[in-house]
């Protein structure tokens, strides 16, 4: 099975210099945990929202939180994200993204044509909803 078949698409982008206010809003709003960072429309990284959680005060939001604590939502996206994300093209397979998942312990995998342009989106999620037997 092609990979074309089970990636999202369009995967929700982010700028180079978008905040981490505006990731955090994203993903306190969406069901997804991972933002393609593009620039001219060419992949530069990807943002999880386990990187949003390590580079943002743990204090935003409550009573406790200072000045400090709420200028980590200033960070820009570049400062966090993941460069030279792994990769893979819409004619891949299945079982070429689970050797990437399982060789490169990550959890989501860019989807990009030739030019490098992102056309989606695949998780480990999407793997095992493909893979899932139908109920009897």
């Amino acid at each position: 099975m092609n990979i074309k078949k089970i990636m999202t698409s369009p995967a929700l982008t982010i700028s180079l210099d978008d905040d981490l206010a505006t990731v955090n809003e994203i993903f306190a709003n969406a069901k997804f945990h991972h933002l393609l960072v593009v620039e001219k429309n060419k992949l530069f990284g990807v943002v999880s929202d386990r990187d949003l959680l390590k580079a943002v005060s743990p204090k935003i939001g409550t009573a406790a939180a200072k000045l400090t604590d709420t200028a980590t939502l200033n960070k820009k996206v570049h400062q966090i994200m993941t460069r030279k994300p792994i990769c893979l093209q819409q004619d891949n397979t299945v079982h070429d993204a689970v050797n990437l998942f399982l060789e490169n312990n990550i959890s989501c995998i860019p989807v990009v044509d030739s030019s490098f342009c992102p056309v989606g989106i695949v998780s480990w999620r999407d793997i095992l909803k493909a893979i899932k037997k139908p109920k009897l």
